[in-house]
């Protein structure tokens, strides 16, 4: 594909302002299948925020457990829909970024918010779910313990926070700054003032755990500017649980502010606050900017319009309420991460703690927006393919996005928090992703440069530092693989010599360098395209015959001995050798053929016959690292687009019925079972592959092959129509089923624009052309 399908009118996420209210009316309310609560059972911080817009920075939400902190970085904590007690609502959640809690209480003051398992002695709350409302946009919950009717909503950059409270003259706003809050990282300093025109303002400065792990220098500081339009009868600061009076700011750890009301039965109090990670002056701006007039209900009004612009992008019809249920939920969360860190006027967080400025177009607004991102690692197998089917104008700022780090640092990053190095899992796939994006036709971004640093991600290792991940793949560039090595604890993703989770790499670094190899040959860098088309070939070099298994090779050459395919950790990241032996995804055809096709079904087909019986993945295990010693393991991203490989090896029913196996069963509709049981949703990835699983198109090589295309699988609706903004992509892809049904999950008959399909591919070109896909569906394998 030589041409750019779409040219991205907007900067960033801003949509169409003129937009036709009659259209707008016409538009089904898609927010009333968005269920946040779903799936929060052992959620991770950033997955429970429906005050919020699509990719926004602020992201607000009950916690329940925020303060307790995150040990590792990547535990659960935030938004438990187990507990039953609510300590705040906070305005940050992001990969590793978290704090700026809001709380209000009516009577004796209390400054600390005390525990689960004892809410009466800190200012903590008790709920029942029957007083809980959440969709995507806004939040309300009734708090108990004092009667408060607690409401939140967002636009990109504000959060709008509205209390209402009984009679009381001892009604209380506690606005805890300094302390720990989800995985930001314990706090380095923070500081808040009030001002008596009802400015508060403030910031506080963390130290994340991966920030700790891959840029030990760095933090991460959130900025606040909010007005409040009710004046307190009395004021002052503290540190943690030691008020002083009277005072009107305070700096330090553990600060916070509490003001003081005397209200009428029913008053609401509103705040508004403008949320930066530049500067106080920012964030300030941000809430002159898109909401200095702006009231609470606005807002709201205005938040839920966004989303169901968003969400009708892909309308799905037919299918059961539940499919409808966990499809836009899923959606949702995969639009929610990875949100705004750029200010409105350009303003964003450098890699060195400076602050940058992105370009300004002709009507002063950025050319392009910067984003705080978890790592890609899996995302091709999800939210790259849905970003660009749906929303190729983030995939496009996305990318943007990560070339300034690039600039500013020399080393592309994985994952980013406010610019600084989170890599995360330790590996970097931005390449692969910057990659697909040019594939795709997403090239408004300097080709050159984005090569450049795509390139320096799969070849570079000298004088690689920790943020950028691959640490190792100097010893895979020179080797052809990645060796097995034995490292201290706390050091696997940092040695260099190679890994103790050498083979993963090995799959991983073979499947990128692929892709960069196709952007190499279609910038004409022969060279580079016949090293890195040699480097993707590396898998072989860890397959072993004798077992038909990928098996870790040691410094030697040698295979390991006493080797268990069951065993993860030991040559596999976050996997073992079972779920990895299906890691080549970019020479699907060329593994069918190793393994040999018969014993390819044979063995695929058993494994998900063995693994239905726990639930595809950890069973009722709520970890995020259940089902790691599993077959399969839906719940974590090694093995995500295994399901669909049987489009490669003859067998295109067993992909029809697996898939809507793992989409019946392994998704739910419930706290707890909602993505699995608890497992890993890693800012929407699990919420995507649903989305994109639910519409029948996923693409194995995650749209990195040099004409890509997804394979149909078996739609869970009867029709789906997919249309964009017509200043972003004209006209639309029409997906029509006939005669689906839970039985009938079988195509018989695939027609595409109205020629007969054998292939069960769908070109890219042919859907951001505009469309037909008609399938006709049966109870039995077609023959």
């Amino acid at each position: 594909m030589k041409k750019l399908f779409f040219s991205v009118a907007l900067a960033g996420l801003v949509l169409v302002g003129c937009k036709d209210k009659q259209a707008d009316a016409q538009k089904p309310d898609l927010t009333q299948y968005v269920k946040p609560n779903i799936g929060t059972a052992h959620s991770r911080w950033f997955f429970y925020t429906p005050g919020a817009k699509p990719f926004g920075m602020a992201k607000l939400a009950p916690s329940t457990d925020g303060h307790y902190g995150n040990k590792w970085g990547w535990e659960a904590v935030g938004y438990d829909d187990r507990h039953t007690s609510i300590e705040g609502f906070a305005n940050f959640h992001e990969f590793q970024i978290g704090g700026v809690v809001f709380a209000p209480t009516v009577g004796a003051l209390q400054t600390k918010p005390g525990k689960l398992e004892n809410p009466e002695d800190g200012y903590r709350s008790n709920f029942d779910r029957k007083d809980e409302f959440a969709t995507s946009g806004y939040y309300s919950v009734l708090l108990k313990d004092y009667n408060v009717k607690a409401e939140l909503t967002a636009t990109d950059r504000v959060g709008f926070h509205r209390y209402t409270f009984p009679e009381s003259k001892e009604s209380n706003i506690i606005f805890d700054i300094g302390h720990r809050q989800g995985e930001s990282g314990a706090v380095q300093d923070a500081k808040i003032t009030y001002f008596e025109d009802g400015r508060i303002e403030g910031y506080v400065t963390t130290k994340p755990e991966y920030v700790k792990k891959y840029q030990q220098e760095a933090t991460v500081s959130m900025y606040f500017s909010g007005v409040i339009d009710k004046q307190p009868t009395a004021y002052g600061t503290f540190i943690d649980s030691i008020p002083t009076a009277g005072q009107k700011d305070i700096q330090g750890i553990g600060a916070g502010l509490y003001l003081t009301f005397d209200t009428k039965a029913n008053e609401a109090v509103n705040i508004k606050v403008g949320l930066s990670y530049t500067s106080i002056e920012n964030a300030r701006l941000n809430l002159e900017k898109e909401a200095k007039d702006l009231a609470f209900d606005q807002a709201k009004e205005q938040a839920i319009g966004t989303w169901n612009d968003y969400l009708n992008r892909i309308k799905v019809e037919g299918g059961t309420e539940d499919d409808k249920v966990k499809f836009y939920t899923g959606l949702f969360h995969a639009l929610l991460g990875r949100g705004l860190a750029n200010d409105v006027n350009g303003a964003y967080p450098k890699n060195d703690g400076t602050v940058g400025q992105i370009p300004l177009d002709a009507n002063g607004l950025p050319v392009h927006n910067h984003y705080n991102t978890d790592a890609i690692w899996g995302g091709f197998w999800n939210l790259t393919q849905l970003w660009a089917l749906a929303y190729p104008e983030y995939y496009a700022d996305w990318v943007q996005s990560q070339l300034l780090v690039y600039k500013d640092a020399g080393w592309l990053g994985d994952g980013i928090a406010t610019s600084k190095y989170v890599s995360g899992v330790g590996t970097n796939f931005t390449s692969l992703a910057i990659a697909a994006a040019y594939n795709v036709g997403i090239r408004n971004f300097d080709v050159e440069l984005g090569y450049e640093a795509a390139r320096k991600n799969e070849l570079g290792y000298e004088g690689r530092i920790a943020g950028a991940g691959k640490m190792d793949v100097g010893a895979f560039v020179k080797r052809g693989y990645a060796p097995y090595i034995v490292s201290k604890p706390g050091m696997e993703e940092l040695t260099t010599e190679g890994s103790p989770f050498g083979t993963s790499h090995t799959l991983e670094y073979s499947f990128s360098s692929y892709a960069v190899a196709q952007m190499a040959k279609a910038l004409g860098k022969t060279d580079d395209y016949e090293q890195l088309m040699k480097l993707s070939k590396g898998w072989k070099l860890v397959y072993d015959p004798s077992t038909k298994f990928m098996r870790p090779r040691d410094e030697k050459g040698e295979f390991i001995k006493d080797f268990d395919p069951t065993k993860p950790w030991t040559g596999f990241q976050e996997g073992n050798a079972w779920q990895y032996t299906f890691y080549v995804p970019h020479d699907a055809e060329e593994l069918v053929e190793l393994i040999g096709k018969d014993e390819f079904n044979s063995r695929l087909d058993s494994i998900f016959t063995v693994s239905q019986k726990n639930i595809f993945g950890g069973g009722t295990n709520i970890d995020a690292f259940a089902g790691l010693e599993g077959l399969y393991n839906q719940g974590n991203q090694p093995n995500l687009h295994i399901s669909w490989l049987f489009n490669f090896s003859g067998r295109p029913d067993l992909t029809q019925k697996w898939v809507r196996a793992i989409c019946d069963e392994f998704y739910g509709t419930e706290g707890i079972h909602g993505y699995g049981y608890g497992q890993d949703e890693d800012q929407g990835q699990l919420g995507a592959w649903y989305v994109m699983a639910g519409i029948g198109l996923f693409d194995v090589k995650g749209l990195t092959a040099p004409d890509p295309s997804f394979q149909i699988g078996s739609p869970l609706f009867d029709k789906i129509t997919i249309k964009l903004p017509e200043n972003i992509r004209k006209g639309e892809f029409v997906i029509e089923v006939e005669n689906n049904s839970k039985q009938n999950i079988y195509i018989q008959e695939a027609i595409l624009n109205g020629k007969p399909d054998e292939s069960l591919r769908v070109p890219f070109s042919a859907i951001v052309n505009g469309g037909t896909l008609k399938l006709k569906m049966g109870p039995e394998p077609r023959k």
